[in-house]
């Protein structure tokens, strides 16, 4: 069967973290696409964590940072396999397709690439700003009980 590099990407795009562009690739065999999986679900554990305790439990934010690197994993996954030449990407995942039937990348692979790098950059420099600012109140709160 024939593996679309635009479905790939389309599919790293639009469900991130899911590891559906992986099971896609390799089947239900794919040990990245479950551990994207799992670390999306993680995520979600850790933000209901991190919710109920007011931003100020460990292993919610342990759990909210795997959450996270799978989301980005699979937005630069995506950055990565949609750049890669077609003679590559048919070389590793279509070996002996047809010359008619090769991959050819036009302006929808290009545009899932820019819009995982859109999407990639905004959503790590959130992430990072969030947990700095709670880092840094955590810092003020903790100087606060020590001067009392």
């Amino acid at each position: 069967m024939k593996k679309s590099k635009l479905i790939f990407c389309a599919l790293g795009l639009f469900f991130p973290g899911s590891g559906f562009n992986c099971f896609y690739l390799l089947g239900l065999k794919s040990f990245w696409g479950w551990s994207q999986l799992l670390a999306t679900f993680g995520g979600i554990i850790g933000w209901s964590l991190l919710k109920d305790a007011h931003f100020h439990s460990a292993p919610g934010w342990v759990l909210l940072t795997f959450g996270f690197i799978a989301i980005e994993a699979s937005w630069l996954t995506t950055i990565t396999f949609g750049l890669r030449p077609d003679e590559k990407w048919d070389a590793q995942f279509n070996p002996g397709i047809a010359e008619h039937e090769r991959n050819q990348s036009g302006w929808l692979v290009v545009l899932t690439v820019i819009f995982s790098l859109v999407f990639g950059a905004g959503i790590m420099m959130t992430f990072l700003a969030i947990a700095f600012e709670q880092f840094f109140i955590s810092q003020i709160y903790e100087a606060k009980k020590l001067s009392q």
